[in-house]
């Protein structure tokens, strides 16, 4: 392909690129939230340097967007909306510099934005979303540094690097890539040498310095929370086959063929193995092996790798350029033609059951209604209604799940209050002593019903009523109401 044409193609892909965008924002606003989005909301109406799950950065970042577009769904997932233009623009540049091929960059940032993973945590608020743009513009001052070999591209990484701890613990295993990339780029060693390197990690330090000062005072609260996941549990490759399929999956399986083929061809091909393509791989590695190690014993969560997605698409844009022989050379042209039309398919298909279902699940096996508010809106109604009806103070709850949607989506904003797992909430200011003296709701979804805690608690609990979930007329779930009064021992955990 000529200069000129590839330069025509690149136009027809920043086109594509916006169209995919575009409808993002749109799917953003018509969209529900899910139920870890509310639980973020919530955080970012109390602002602090650390929460018990993951440290602090989406907090902010939905505090910023409901500034704008105030406490409503677009208003949460616009900063992470504008983020994933950032991500998509440092995606670009990453490969452009790396591959040496504007066009290539065109492709790379393609196939980021096509991939379900970025599809899905580029879509919602949560801490992926921060992490992945931080993850990408890492991945650029550090091809600065090996393009240009000045120090100063070292700071700017540092800086991208502090944004990846404030928004997840485990982008620490891109720290430990990069000294992976300096061991192996022989012509990269020489920064081992260099003040540089180290003044970057001092500024990523200092960035997360806050979150390291909370914990201390919160007796390594988060970080006992995190680092519990490293599982005790038997020996199993359940578990690794889980993780293995859900990255095909939100990957799309030719853009992860694509991928897989472009980090093997990095680490085979004397051509294509130079400091900057090695770099991809070095950043991957650590987080890869430890995520397959981790899987023999405990399931990995889908989105767990997700700030390495900038990483993978651009060995995906290498494979996309290259050419094998024989049955090899069959399986790369086939994903090469089918990874664009066939993730893009995916990705249609996704957002189109999101706004209506293209199967009819009951209850929760369908994803959508699982994990987001679909239906939410009218339960909450409901909900308030009954509270009203009974002059409750305030509804209490068992899980964080219904904390936090009804948080967000009960119209009078009554208090709601989660009687366990109150390390979830540090955040927030002490209640009320009065709050629990006057009548209060039990709000609870059936199959989880905790009832029993509160009859250790309250002199009083009834229950009152019944209410359904429901998408577009399909059950998903049922959830009973319980009426409660006198508090005859400590209410909270």
């Amino acid at each position: 392909m000529s200069t000129t044409e590839e330069r025509a193609s690149a136009q027809k892909i920043f086109l594509l690129v916006g169209m995919i965008i575009l409808v993002r924002a749109i799917m953003s606003a018509m969209l529900p939230l899910s139920f870890d989005e509310a639980y973020y909301w919530r955080w970012s109406q109390h602002l602090a340097a650390g929460y018990w799950d993951h440290p602090p950065l989406i907090a902010f970042v939905i505090r910023l967007g409901t500034l704008f577009f105030g406490d409503s769904e677009f208003g949460v997932r616009f900063i992470p909306l504008l983020l994933s233009v950032a991500a998509t623009w440092a995606v670009w540049c990453a490969a452009a510099i790396t591959l040496k091929n504007d066009y290539a960059g065109a492709v790379a940032a393609l196939l980021y934005n096509l991939t379900l993973m970025v599809g899905t945590e580029a879509l919602v608020a949560t801490p992926d979303a921060p992490s992945m743009t931080a993850s990408a513009f890492f991945l650029v001052a550090l091809a600065k540094v090996a393009d240009t070999h000045k120090g100063y591209w070292w700071l700017i990484a540092g800086a991208a690097g502090g944004f990846a701890l404030l928004s997840k613990y485990t982008t620490l295993f891109l720290g430990i890539g990069v000294f992976v990339w300096l061991i192996c780029a022989k012509d990269q060693r020489y920064w081992l040498r260099s003040f540089w390197p180290y003044l970057g990690a001092t500024i990523a330090l200092v960035m997360f310095s806050p979150v390291l000062m909370w914990n201390a005072e919160h007796e390594w609260i988060s970080f006992e929370r995190q680092f519990s996941r490293i599982s005790q549990g038997e020996l199993t490759l359940r578990f690794l086959g889980e993780f293995l399929g859900a990255q095909i999956v939100l990957a799309t399986p030719f853009i992860f063929t694509l991928s897989v083929i472009g980090c093997w061809g990095i680490a085979a091909s004397k051509e294509l193995r130079n400091s900057h393509a090695v770099l991809f791989i070095a950043l991957v590695i650590p987080a890869i092996l430890y995520f397959s190690w981790h899987s023999l014993f405990s399931r990995v969560q889908g989105n767990w790798p997700s700030f390495l997605y900038p990483m993978f698409v651009i060995c995906a844009a290498v494979a996309m350029r290259w050419v094998l022989p024989g049955w090899r050379g069959k399986v790369l042209r086939t994903a090469q033609i089918t990874a664009l039309p066939v993730a893009l398919i995916f990705t249609m298909l996704a957002y189109a059951h999101a706004l209506s279902p293209l199967i009819k699940f009951e209850g929760t096996r369908d994803p959508v209604a699982r994990l987001l508010a679909v239906g939410y809106t009218r339960l909450a109604n409901d909900i308030d209604a009954i509270r009203a009806e009974f002059g409750a103070k305030a509804i209490l709850t068992t899980g964080y799940a219904q904390t936090s949607w009804l948080s967000f989506y009960l119209p009078s904003r009554t208090a709601v209050v989660q009687i366990n797992e109150r390390d979830r909430w540090l955040a927030e200011p002490s209640l009320p002593d009065d709050l629990f003296e006057g009548p209060l709701l039990y709000v609870t979804e059936e199959w989880r019903d905790l009832s029993p805690l509160l009859v250790e608690r309250f002199a009083v609990v009834e229950l009152v009523g019944s209410l359904e979930r429901q998408r577009r007329g399909v059950h998903i779930e049922e959830y009973a109401i319980y009426y409660v009064q006198n508090p005859i021992a400590p209410v909270l955990d």
